[in-house]
């Protein structure tokens, strides 16, 4: 059991680091919108394809644009914060009742 335990425990930690990376990347997303990227440009076209499917998603469910400003990605951070806690918290009591 020791052993399941540890696969729970470190499965765990890399589903925490791909949830890390990805608020980062929603946040990148974010602060590149203040100001007028090149479209062309690589890093600004990754960020673009990892978040626009699930924040096209979050703004035809949710009316999220008030005068101006796009509250999407603020509404993805929150999800995506609450999904990491909750998943984490889940294996976690999963790996300590074996």
């Amino acid at each position: 059991m020791a052993i399941l335990r540890e696969l729970i425990l470190a499965v765990a930690q890399v589903i925490d680091l791909v949830f890390s990376i990805y608020l980062f990347i929603v946040i990148a997303r974010a602060l590149i919108s203040w100001v007028s990227p090149d479209p062309y440009n690589p890093i600004v076209r990754f960020l673009h394809s990892a978040t626009d499917p699930v924040l096209n998603r979050i703004q035809r469910i949710l009316p999220v644009n008030f005068g101006g400003i796009d509250f999407s990605p603020v509404v993805l951070l929150i999800a995506l914060s609450f999904l990491q806690r909750m998943i984490r918290a889940v294996l976690y009591h999963l790996a300590a009742g074996l």
